[in-house]
Formats: structure tokens, sequence, C-alpha cells
């Protein structure tokens, strides 16, 4: 029975590309029709049907092959679960083509340490983010997104709105936005000044 390397690539958001993450699976030998991906989940999210296929084609013998660790957990109890996983199954785990056997104790204290450093670097990304927000707010910069109508357009919104003359529906089209920014811009002029 050949043993094969199972690749497996993420990306957080659906901006991201998964093109540098495949290329360097395939340069650590993965065949493409055996790289599972999942676009748009982060690595805090357990449910990744990517990741489930990935680990679902991993027979006993097999590598599971990540670019970099961050692609496959973020979160030491995650990574905790797929190497036990993994183990029950005597699947390889080659990160970056650092190849970690599960079985042995120095490859499991190895891949228990690397969960630990990535798990705090998303800490830290996540405290610097929150850092950054609370600094923003202060500075009263922080406000979220602008309004997609002018005071002038909301004005002419409301009088049309208020003459009962055209549904939510025919407001939309009319200023060529979403009901729900019609809803949004009711809702803020209805709402009492504190």
């Amino acid at each position: 029975m050949n043993e094969l390397l199972i690749g497996y690539a993420r990306v957080s958001t659906n901006e991201q590309d998964l093109t540098a993450q495949q290329n360097a699976l395939e340069r650590l030998g993965v065949r493409p029709n055996l790289i599972y991906t999942d676009h748009g989940l982060t690595g805090t999210n357990r449910a990744r049907p990517g990741l489930r296929e990935a680990l679902a084609a991993c027979r006993s013998g097999d590598t599971l092959v990540v670019a970099k660790l961050d692609r496959l957990a973020r979160s030491l109890r995650d990574a905790k679960d797929i190497v036990d996983e993994l183990t029950a199954k005597e699947v390889k785990l080659s990160i970056g083509g650092s190849v970690h056997d599960p079985n042995d104790p120095v490859g499991r204290l190895l891949f228990n340490v690397l969960a630990m450093v990535a798990e705090f670097e998303s800490d830290l990304i996540r405290a610097r983010t929150r850092e950054g927000m609370q600094v923003a707010k202060a500075k009263g910069r922080l406000r979220g997104k602008p309004p997609k109508l002018s005071p002038a357009q909301q004005r002419h919104l409301m009088e049309v709105y208020n003459a009962g003359t055209h549904t939510t529906a025919e407001l939309a089209e009319l200023f060529n936005v979403a009901r729900s920014t019609i809803y949004r811009t009711i809702q803020r002029q209805h709402r009492p000044n504190t």
C-alpha cells in the first residue's frame, strides 16, 4: 500500500489567495488533486469542511502536510484534537517539510511546543488589534462605516417616506440602495435625541 501525502491549505478571508500555500504544498511533494482547502474560515473555527475532508482522506502511514502550523490550528486545544486524531489513525504531520510523528515522544513534544507558539502568536495579534481599536476610539477615529446616503439624501428620503407614496422597496430602488439601508435611515431619523 502506498503512503500518500495529503495537503491542507486555509485562508481566513475570501479576499486572501491560496496560491502560495498550494505552491508550497506541491513543492513539498503533495499532488494537486490531494490538496484540500478552506476559504474564508479562521483557524479558530473547527467546522472547516476542507480540513474534515483532508483528515478523512488520511490512512495509516499517510502524512498530512501543511505549509505552516497556523494554517492548521490557531489554538492549543484545536491542535491537540487534530494530533490526537492523527495519532489514532497512525498518520504523520509535516509542517513546512518538517515531519512530526505523533507516536514519537519527541515528535509529540515538538508539535505541542509549536502549537503553543501558534496560539501565543494568535493571542498577540488579537491583543494588538484590540489595543489599536481602543486608541482609534479614544481619538475619535473609530466610527464604523459612513452612511450610504448623504444628509440631504436622508432628508429627501424621509420626506418621500412620510408622504406615504412609496413602499420601502420602491424607495430602495429610487435611492439605489438596499432595503436595509432604507430601514436603518428611517430608524435613525425616528430615534429620540439623547
